[in-house]
């Protein structure tokens, strides 16, 4: 709900009612005049964030009201003009008078909202300046050459004002990624929205993503909030298909309709979306729409997992520590050399989301000053404990004598690819290029469960 301000002013009593009523339901803060005086007298005790001004009225018309609010230098809100069908010609002069946009009469409530929304959406341009990024962000961190390059390659595509599809595995920071993109764009000053299916029911999210006209009231969606922004997809194959169909036709035209409306709206946005490395297999099972990804794919990012510049783990260590301290008023703690090595050499499965919950825990505990190596090791051993026998890259095998890694990797390997061939050592044995009775002895001395009866 939005707290901003609006001063209306319209000598019909029904017009201001009913705008009043409207704008009050969208949570806005609303008051009302009837003459140029009231307005002047209204202005004179508070600073409103959006004005709209009829142009005809008895006592002062809006234009001349106008005029005399630019010439007296204190018109510090964004106006639209209301107007009938003969004086849009009228109306649109008022540009010239500081006024950002005009509606015409009678009201389209959808119009109305819109061209409300757009307005402040001006002044919050005009009231916060260009965020500059803060050297100090997550996307800054690490001087290694491949974040380096990295950085380099988010600065071209922000240039580019074209749809985005940023790879990579989960916890790597693609959201942060692509609200930096959005930031240092031409689309900055202008709305960032995340959408995230996940968080929505199928029923409620065609309203969310174009808004809903199936009754009196209109509420406005997510596209019609959009206009020159920028719309994050987080997690697009988890978006059910009537979702992905909706968002690829409005890719495609740049026009959509209010969920139970009839009036054609154009749209400008660019289109940031998030997908896991494994997005064609989910193309070819059916999860996403080819016909999506196509108009997506338009630019590509591939974010690097955190294994990949594990060089940049002691500067992450030392942003998660000051910002966990500052945020969360944890006891602020020194990692040792020793700490930090043993994390650099950890192959962080779940990238930064994993590093950053192991350094929250060891801050939590607050034992003493410094982070010990035997502190790392146990919440190191926590993790790699939770599931033993996930994917090769998430054993961290580095840590290990010879003989212990080699077992590990050779049990971790061979229970995946029994798991491929369906339980059948038979069959696995021919896949791994192993005699089929040495295999037997293998799995038996890796303690690795086979079931005989699904064996001939």
């Amino acid at each position: 709900m939005s707290s901003m301000s609006v001063l209306v002013v319209d000598d019909e009593l029904d017009i201001r009612e009913l705008i009043s009523e409207i704008l009050s339901e969208e949570g806005y803060d609303v008051t009302v005049a009837s003459s140029a005086s009231e307005a002047n007298r209204k202005r004179s005790k508070k600073e409103f964030d959006l004005i709209l001004l009829d142009i005809w009225m008895p006592e002062t018309d809006g234009i001349s009201l106008l005029k005399q609010w630019s010439e007296e230098e204190n018109l510090n809100s964004e106006v639209v003009m209301m107007s009938g069908h003969g004086t849009v010609d009228t109306a649109i002069e008022s540009t010239h008078l500081g006024a950002s946009n005009f509606v015409e009469k009678p009201l389209s409530i959808a119009k109305l909202l819109r061209t409300v929304e757009g307005a402040l959406t001006e002044r919050k341009k005009k009231t916060n300046p260009k965020r500059s990024i803060d050297n100090a962000s997550f996307v800054s961190i690490g001087h290694s050459d491949l974040l380096k390059d990295f950085r380099k390659e988010l600065s071209r595509v922000a240039k580019v004002d074209s749809s985005i599809l940023i790879i990579g595995e989960d916890g790597t920071g693609r959201e942060a990624y692509a609200n930096y993109v959005h930031n240092i764009s031409d689309r900055s000053m202008n709305n960032c929205i995340t959408l995230d299916s996940s968080s929505l029911s199928e029923e409620v999210l065609k309203d969310e993503i174009l808004g809903s006209g199936k009754s009196e009231k209109i509420t406005l969606g997510i596209i019609d909030k959009l206009q020159n922004g920028t719309l994050i997809l987080k997690n697009l194959a988890e978006f059910n298909l009537n979702a992905q169909l909706i968002i690829n036709n409005i890719l495609e035209t740049n026009i959509f309709n209010i969920n139970g409306g009839k009036e054609k709206i154009q749209c400008n946005f660019r289109t940031i979306a998030i997908v896991n490395e494994n997005y064609l297999n989910q193309v070819r099972e059916g999860r996403l729409k080819r016909e999506l990804i196509s108009n997506l794919n338009i630019q590509t990012i591939k974010v690097p997992p955190l294994r990949e510049h594990a060089e940049d783990i002691p500067d992450f260590i030392k942003f998660y520590t000051d910002q966990l301290s500052e945020a969360q008023e944890l006891t602020y703690r020194r990692f040792t050399v020793a700490a930090q090595n043993r994390l650099r050499n950890f192959p962080w499965p779940g990238n930064h989301i994993e590093l950053k919950n192991i350094i929250e825990r060891l801050l939590v505990k607050g034992i003493t000053d410094d982070v010990t190596l035997d502190e790392t090791e146990e919440e190191l051993k926590k993790e790699i404990d939770k599931d033993p026998v996930e994917s090769l890259i998430k054993q961290d095998l580095l840590s290990l004598p010879l003989k212990e890694a080699r077992e590990q990797f050779e049990k971790a390997y061979l229970q995946q690819q029994l798991i491929l061939c369906d339980g059948k050592v038979g069959k696995l044995a021919k896949r791994v290029g192993v005699e089929r009775t040495h295999l037997y002895r293998k799995l038996k001395s890796l303690q690795i469960d086979i079931k005989t009866k699904d064996n001939p």
